[in-house]
């Protein structure tokens, strides 16, 4: 079996604006129910968690401003108050947001989560993420961000010093069964006194110790300097590489990474990103792929502004029809990421030609009927070696039922998911199998 995640790639924002099935979306920004109702149908799907994505700025890399990101949707709410309402509306399904070791202090972060866990009942996770552009760095008074591999370096410090405040209070120092005399024992809490490169925290939490007392870590970074953070803290890892090949490489090495941080082999699950494309017959899901596709090609400004988000330069000062240039040692974004773009571009592809290609940034092509998805899928897990995929697309009421009511069942066949949960927590679903 593998388990599977939805990445709500805009977390708590705006989403197919204006699309033919998105509903009205400006009623649904900064509201929960959209939230709320498709987490409870992935539930039943049986999904591990929902990734609630986040970045602390409105981007304005692309063309010098932030126009195009407030014409078309660029918002983000904070996706922490959110989680609690999701979790009070569901009984099993993990919802993990968003937080940025450049920016959050780990006090604050370590209380926040903590918190955010006891409201979750154990189902609560944080997506570790360092943030990628100047802009984000501006929000919290640094001229810019710093650079990629130091930010991976504070990011494991900051990780350390979060889990040694989880940790001043041990498991057990509260009991709600108590009936009388002291709240807590004091002989279980602790201070922390962690002093590091870049950060130091006293400590003791004023928090008493969550379901999970560690909250899930979830991490995304693909670079070496990523994939070495992840194996040393994550607990679930999404990766964004292309093909059967690659996927299967990222297991090996994450295997290697873990075993060498002195942790199990299968102590952090990693899901791949798929965005499968279904219809009632293989004909007809190629032909909605084929129209997706023809409308990403007359939208490109929205995959060139993602780009100039990504890299952390603006690319409209680029000419859509010439070849892209190496950017490689200017980009301080998303290294890993921005990596497949230029070995595209290697190829001799014009700046268009590189962004229509990546336009589907799923590790596999999947489309076609959800029995022929569900068979295409479990002979890629086979291949790859686990464990299992994260479903990127437009959160809207029609795809999240199109992959609950249709792909999960038949997944769910063939015995490749879950058909009900044993556990409370979402650590207990990463870890049943």
């Amino acid at each position: 079996m593998f388990h599977l995640g939805w990445f709500y790639n805009y977390g708590f924002g705006a989403y197919a604006l204006d699309g033919r099935w998105s509903g009205n979306v400006r009623r649904d920004v900064a509201r929960p129910e959209l939230f709320i109702q498709t987490a409870q149908a992935l539930e039943t799907a049986g999904f591990d968690y929902i990734m609630l994505e986040d970045a602390p700025v409105l981007p304005d890399d692309h063309g010098g401003d932030f126009a195009h990101a407030v014409r078309t949707g660029a918002i983000r709410q904070d996706p922490f108050p959110l989680i609690p309402l999701i979790a009070r509306a569901t009984r099993h399904i993990g919802v993990v947001g968003t937080m940025s070791a450049s920016f959050y202090p780990p006090y604050i972060a370590a209380r926040l989560a903590n918190t955010i866990d006891h409201l979750a009942e154990g189902r609560a996770g944080i997506n570790v993420v360092t943030s990628s552009p100047h802009a984000a760095a501006r929000n919290f008074g640094y001229d810019q961000h710093f650079e990629h591999d130091l930010r991976y370096r504070m990011a494991d410090e900051w990780v350390r010093a979060v889990k040694a405040l989880w940790d001043t209070w041990e498991p057990d120092a509260f009991d709600r069964s108590a009936t009388g005399g002291d709240f807590a024992d004091p002989g279980k809490v602790h201070y922390a006194d962690f002093e590091g490169e870049f950060f130091r925290t006293r400590g003791p939490l004023n928090t008493v110790p969550s379901p999970q007392h560690h909250p899930v870590i979830c991490q995304a970074g693909g670079s070496g300097a990523g994939r070495a953070f992840a194996a040393g803290h994550a607990d679930t890892i999404i990766a964004a590489v292309h093909g059967v090949a690659a996927m299967k490489e990222y297991r090996e090495d994450l295997t290697r990474l873990l075993v060498a941080a002195g942790r199990k082999p299968d102590a952090a699950k990693l899901l791949h990103l798929v965005s499968p494309v279904l219809g009632d017959t293989d004909e007809q899901a190629r032909e909605i792929h084929a129209a997706n596709q023809k409308a990403m090609a007359e939208n490109i400004d929205d995959a060139l502004s993602g780009l100039s988000y990504m890299a952390g330069i603006d690319m409209t000062q680029f000419d859509l029809d010439a070849p892209l240039p190496d950017l490689t040692d200017r980009v301080n974004g998303h290294q890993s990421s921005y990596a497949a773009y230029q070995k595209i571009a290697a190829t001799g592809k014009t700046l268009r030609e590189v962004l229509l290609a990546r336009s589907d940034q799923s590790s596999v092509e999947l489309v076609g009927t959800a029995d022929s998805v569900a068979a295409q899928m479990g002979e890629v897990m086979d291949e790859v070696g686990g464990d299992g995929f994260l479903v990127a697309l437009p959160v809207t009421r029609r795809n999240v039922a199109e992959i609950a009511d249709s792909l999960a069942p038949a997944l769910r066949r063939r015995g490749l998911i879950r058909d009900g949960y044993t556990g409370t927590t979402l650590r207990d679903h990463l870890q049943e199998f």
